[in-house]
């Protein structure tokens, strides 16, 4: 059985995204979490791929770091090995 094509980035390719485009902007994990509302350690596992996030916690990271959710998302693809999808 064949699976299912993927069509976003894994967890772990988000949050190296994350990770990436905050350390571009010179930021520490605590000014990140500060500027966006987020615990540093729910922020450090983002970062590491051990959570999930919502769109709104998305909404909270692109917020801070000044960016949209779509370059983020495309950021996390790239990471992830192109467009994220098979084929």
């Amino acid at each position: 059985m064949q699976a299912p094509p993927r069509f976003a980035a894994t967890n772990h390719a988000l949050g190296a995204a994350v990770r990436a485009l905050r350390r571009e902007r010179g930021l520490r994990q605590n000014e990140l979490s500060a500027a966006s509302s987020l615990n540093k350690s729910y922020l450090s596992d983002i970062e590491r791929g051990r959570r999930n996030p919502t769109w709104a916690t998305l909404g909270r990271i692109c917020a801070a770091l000044e960016v949209r959710v779509s370059e983020l998302a495309r950021a996390a693809e790239e990471l992830d090995g192109g467009t994220g999808r098979d084929g």
